[in-house]
């Protein structure tokens, strides 16, 4: 039982430090129900949770299968410093309120995914902002600024000229003092969190609590276009908030190849399952679209449930192989004239004008399934289909 959950466990990771800690604490729990913690941290920067972060969220449900018990932290002080990993400039601060409603959102999302019971819900400025002023200056002592400038994306802004504020080098402190604080047996984050999460090794050995947690490091899940990480701000990402069917059409546009990515990092079925599936597709026996659609179908079962997934799947099916609109169309009235991109934005299909022209020009609007290259189109009189892409549609009504 300890190999299988070793090798669950393991599935999928770009790194362990300490494999060997981990297998003593779940070895120990299958042997007398000794259970041992695991952090993982979030910063309540956004409100909404996308299947980057159930990346860590579905190790996180492994971890509680055998034995742990989940440190679900809310770097609710942390996140009004922000993270500096990976950013080429200081980040805005963040105020309070913004925060605090984020986490709640949080809150509510990552029991989707994770068993409640076994989850301790806990927010760092309950220690940071009781650690002080003294607290915070015997914090930075345990580290130097040579070290702190050999991370990359310090060493990068160092050496342009570009600011670095005293606060982000306090980031990883802060981090790392989380683990000291709540005696983590074990940390997980993504491969870009490998400083911040060996902080917490060193500043446990540091602060002498006997005992140094293992990492574990999760790979980032690249985004809908296949090439950079999966977020809000590129717009290739599949909330898990979003409609069963956007979920759905979401996880069937993704490419061939990184189909099996997302079944590696994001589907429960065993890896012996998928290895299978990826050879039957090789060898023409299954149909890769097919392969997409039941991982479509998994998805959308875990954020809502099977017959949801279902009707997800029938809408699709209707939509794109019958060439029928979906049932739940936007629609809206306009005045004669209106200009094209300004009715696709307001019909709530473009994010903005100049993005519905780009979209022109590439060919990926339609109006009434003719495509247009008209950018500078006025509509007459009449009721219109607008569509973009192959998800997005709106009725138009121009009086």
């Amino acid at each position: 039982m300890v190999e299988q959950a070793l090798e669950e466990i393991s599935r999928g990771t770009a790194e362990i430090i300490d494999m060997e800690r981990i297998e003593k604490l779940v070895s120990k729990y299958y042997e007398d129900g000794t259970t041992y913690t695991v952090k993982a941290g979030f910063d309540p920067t956004g409100a909404d949770l996308h299947l980057g972060h159930t990346v860590l969220l579905q190790k996180l449900k492994a971890f509680q299968k055998h034995g742990a018990r989940i440190q679900l932290l809310i770097g609710d002080f942390t996140a009004m410093i922000g993270d500096p990993t990976g950013k080429s400039e200081t980040r805005k601060v963040l105020d309070r309120t913004t925060i605090l409603e984020n986490a709640q959102t949080y809150q509510d999302q990552v029991f989707n995914i994770l068993d409640k019971s076994k989850t301790d819900v806990v927010f760092n400025s309950t220690w940071l902002e009781a650690l002080g002023a003294a607290g915070m200056v015997s914090l930075t002592t345990t580290f130097n600024v040579a070290r702190m400038l050999e991370r990359d994306d310090f060493e990068k802004r160092y050496k342009s000229g570009k600011s670095i504020s005293i606060s982000e080098f306090i980031y990883p402190l802060l981090q790392g003092y989380d683990s000291v604080e709540l005696q983590s047996d074990i940390e997980i984050g993504g491969t870009d969190q490998k400083f911040n999460l060996l902080m917490g090794r060193f500043l446990q050995r540091a602060y002498e609590i006997d005992k140094e947690q293992a990492v574990l490091m999760m790979p980032i899940l690249e985004g809908l276009d296949g090439v950079q990480k999966m977020s809000k701000s590129l717009n290739n990402y599949i909330g898990i908030t979003e409609e069963p069917k956007d979920i759905y059409a979401k996880t069937l546009s993704v490419s061939d190849e990184l189909m099996w990515r997302y079944y590696e990092l994001l589907s429960e079925r065993p890896l012996e399952e998928i290895a299978q599936m990826k050879q039957d597709v090789a060898q023409g026996k299954l149909h890769p679209k097919t392969a997409k659609e039941n991982l479509a179908l998994e998805l959308v079962t875990r954020f809502y449930n099977k017959e949801l997934a279902t009707l997800a799947k029938e809408e699709f099916d209707n939509v794109f192989k019958a060439n029928q609109l979906p049932s739940d169309i936007n629609e809206i009235e306009a005045e004669e004239g209106i200009w094209i991109c300004k009715a696709l934005v307001d019909a709530g299909i473009e994010p903005s004008t100049s993005q519905a022209r780009r979209d022109i020009k590439q060919g990926a609007v339609r109006i009434d399934q003719e495509k247009i290259s008209d950018e500078k189109m006025n509509l007459e009189a009449g009721e219109y289909i607008l569509q973009v892409g192959k998800r997005k549609f709106a009725k138009v009504k121009v009086k």
